[in-house]
């Protein structure tokens, strides 16, 4: 019922789209970001992570080897998928640059 009211009623789905949208996409990319530059530019990783910014959506293959995905889980409490994928909506500013150190870290 809630969906399609929002869908049905053009002024709410203009607010929807406008504005919730726009700023959920908006923290994501501005996520993505700061995952890259924090990684390149104040950790001075060895690594490429254009990849990072490349993609799009709430997910990112980090490129990440099963066994970095494992460090990263059991020596730093960071959990995605052993094939690297991970959640960028699960990054704000508060966690983001402990997320770069450790990614940093088991990519050494």
């Amino acid at each position: 019922k809630i969906a399609e009211l929002l869908l049905t009623d053009p002024e709410l789905r203009k607010e929807w789209i406008e504005k919730d949208i726009v700023t959920m996409s908006d923290r994501i990319i501005s996520m993505r970001k700061a995952l890259r530059d924090t990684l390149e530019n104040k950790l001075k990783s060895s690594r490429e992570w254009k990849h990072i910014t490349d993609q799009i959506g709430m997910f990112c293959f980090t490129g990440l080897t099963p066994e970095q995905c494992d460090k990263l889980m059991s020596e730093h409490s960071i959990y995605l998928t052993r094939n690297g994928r991970i959640s960028i909506a699960g990054l704000n500013t508060g966690n983001v640059e402990r997320v770069a150190n450790a990614i940093n870290e088991v990519t050494k």
